[in-house]
């Protein structure tokens, strides 16, 4: 019984891994013939869906040997080969607009949202009441179920208005679409750093106040450095989050192909360019959002590896 309980852990803990795995191979498969097309330069192009001529291989071949053969037959072949390359082009697609969309309005939403996190766990694990600390986190729980495409309509009729007629702009832009995303992830900072807190032992507090601590200095010298693992851990989780989150950005950020010159601007992050443009997508642009795909995989992958193996690291010592 013993070894098939551990069979039974060890399969459920590699199971992990094989889906990580298969996700990876699936979005690489998928990405490869934009990879092969593109390369590396994909990443700083920030054209999408753009048609330009294509210079033919075979047209300068043909001109080479054109050269020495006579001049009447190379000037019918050259007049050929311009009529084919005028009629031929193809598609570029390029990845830096939504990279540079998600990025930014992941930093906006964590700008909005950690500072006020941490306040509201702060006044709930130490200076609110049982009853007002019960009460309110309970709505702070009730809020990080809500699901995301209700904050996307609350925000483009509700919320985006009030933006732009406070900072200018479009209704729907980087900022409006940063600040709905910062609302998001509030609840999981809020309730991830609120039961780290609980976790401080109450003689360290006690120990505080008994020397002449005031609550400020026993929150920054005591409560923050004894529970600042489960704090980074809160802002992985929301990070997470920011990075992948789709349905409430698509209603806000403008789903434009531009690089925005204010926060203020519409733009694109790669979950909207995706869900906006893979039902019609086929071939080569079908493999470019799968390019994008694996982008975001690997940017959550790395960002949140950094985080894991470096600042809690560091958080332990």
């Amino acid at each position: 019984m013993e070894k098939i309980f551990q069979k039974l852990s060890l399969s459920s803990a590699s199971l992990v891994l094989v889906i990580l795995i298969g996700i990876f191979i699936t979005l690489f498969s998928a990405a490869k013939p934009a990879i092969e097309e593109f390369g590396l330069h994909f990443l700083v192009d920030p054209t999408w869906n753009k048609e330009v001529p294509v210079e033919s291989a075979a047209g300068t071949i043909n001109t080479a040997v054109n050269i020495a053969d006579e001049n009447a037959i190379e000037d019918e072949d050259d007049m050929i080969l311009d009529e084919d390359e005028e009629s031929q082009t193809k598609t570029l697609y390029g990845g830096l607009v939504p990279i540079v969309g998600t990025i930014l309005s992941t930093l906006i939403a964590l700008s909005f949202a950690l500072p006020i996190a941490m306040g509201i766990a702060v006044f709930l694990a130490e200076i609110a009441s049982k009853n007002i600390s019960k009460f309110v986190g309970m709505a702070i729980e009730l809020l990080a179920a809500i699901p995301s495409i209700i904050f996307g309509m609350w925000g483009l009729y509700y919320f985006a208005p009030i933006i732009s007629d406070t900072f200018g702009g479009y209704q729907v832009s980087l900022l409006t679409a940063g600040l709905v995303l910062g609302i998001m992830i509030l609840p999981f900072m809020a309730a991830i750093t609120r039961d780290s807190m609980n976790t401080t032992p109450d003689v360290l507090k006690e120990s505080a106040y008994a020397l002449g601590a005031t609550k400020f200095e026993v929150v920054k010298d005591i409560i923050f450095p004894y529970s600042k693992v489960g704090i980074i851990g809160s802002i992985i989780l929301a990070l997470g989050r920011a990075l992948g989150e789709t349905m409430a950005v698509a209603f806000l950020i403008g789903a434009v192909y531009s690089l925005p010159e204010k926060i203020t601007d519409p733009t694109i992050s790669i979950p909207v360019a995706m869900a906006v443009n893979f039902g019609e997508a086929s071939g080569l642009g079908e493999s470019a959002l799968f390019y994008l795909g694996l982008i975001l995989f690997v940017m959550s992958f790395i960002i949140i590896s950094v985080a894991k193996f470096y600042f809690l690291k560091k958080a332990k010592l």
